[in-house]
């Protein structure tokens, strides 16, 4: 009963092969051979635009170097309060794009409030190099509160990044589990709705070691191969993640994983909805569900093998929790099963 983190999943049997497959044999180093621009031309058909990609080997790094490379001096990229690249990244955008700075505005269920957006965003309206120069937006789709932004959503947050001139990036570590949660195209959750950047994941969603940074507007991309290069995220035997990505984009496998993690999240969440024990701490739509669960519940539950993290409540959410609870996140993944959720209903 593994729900700590899809991170804790192995790789889909058809990416190991993949890899097995380009283990032996020779091919042109970092990201040069006709393999790695195949599937980066994949990325094109997947975006129904030209699109240039950049493999890197995790999602730190993804959305590090893609705020990397709209840096300047004094900037300011504005994110969710519980947003990855805030709360859960070591300090590695700040490190990485030269010392810039993240500005936390809030919103519930994770998703940043465009109100609120605009509002921090206006505090910058008159330049002053003591109090520096926005950046850019950063988005998480899906959020680290397991909630999808609606394209309705993303349509207000680019109406500000486009009115204040700033790039829109989006962290898609999560991305299949949102898009199948919205039944929309990989187009339509990105670039039509005014996404300029994306952190695209593999990672947690099947695959050993893939990320891309995918820019949809080429010429945005110049800095990215000598920021990439500087920031030892260019590998020499790139052909590793290709091979890894040729199979989780064949044949739609990476959609197909997503909605079974999304599937074994809503089975957890039916069987949760009724329990006496626990209830959903708020509505989630891809793979993380949040439990209030009574606390001998949780140790019953740890202690016949299940494994999960004890959560945080959110700042707008104080009283969530009575002094017998506490909130625990549950996360599914492709290699999650139906009988694991029902063992772990058995024993909460």
């Amino acid at each position: 009963m593994f729900f700590a983190s899809d991170n804790w999943s192995g790789a889909h049997p058809r990416i190991a092969e993949s890899l097995t497959r380009f283990a032996s044999g020779f091919a042109s180093a970092y990201g040069t051979s006709d393999h790695d621009k195949l599937i980066e031309a994949k990325f094109n058909d997947m975006f129904e635009r030209e699109v240039a990609v950049f493999f890197v080997a995790t999602g730190t790094a993804a959305n590090s170097l893609a705020l990397a490379s709209v840096a300047k001096a004094g900037g300011v990229t504005f994110c969710h309060s519980d947003a990855h690249v805030n709360a859960d990244e070591g300090g590695a955008p700040e490190f990485l794009t030269g010392s810039t700075r993240l500005f936390p505005v809030e919103g519930d269920n994770g998703k940043i409030d465009p109100q609120a957006l605009d509002i921090a965003v206006s505090r910058f309206d008159v330049p002053s190099v003591h109090h520096g120069r926005p950046m850019a937006i950063t988005v998480t789709q899906a959020t680290e509160a397991g909630t999808v932004y609606t394209l309705d959503e993303l349509d207000a947050i680019a109406a500000i990044a486009r009115e204040k001139k700033l790039p829109l990036h989006m962290d898609g570590a999560r991305f299949a589990n949102a898009l199948v949660g919205l039944n929309a195209s990989p187009a339509e959750m990105t670039w039509k709705r005014g996404v300029d950047i994306l952190s695209f994941g593999g990672t947690k969603n099947g695959c050993w070691c893939a990320e891309a940074i995918i820019f949809f507007k080429p010429e945005m991309a110049e800095e990215m191969p000598y920021i990439r290069k500087r920031s030892a995220q260019l590998f020499s035997k790139t052909r590793f993640i290709s091979a890894q990505l040729e199979a989780y984009l064949e044949g739609d496998l990476w959609l197909e994983l997503a909605r079974h993690s999304n599937a074994m999240a809503d089975r957890l969440r039916q069987g949760l909805t009724a329990k006496n024990s626990a209830r959903l701490a708020w509505d989630t739509q891809a793979n993380e569900v949040f439990a209030v669960i009574d606390r001998q519940a949780a140790a019953r539950a740890r202690e016949n093998g299940a494994t999960f993290y004890d959560w945080l409540p959110p700042r707008e959410m104080p009283h969530l929790l009575n002094e017998n609870e506490t909130l625990i996140r549950l996360v599914t993944s492709f290699a999650t099963t139906a009988d694991e959720v029902d063992q772990f209903m058995e024993v909460v």
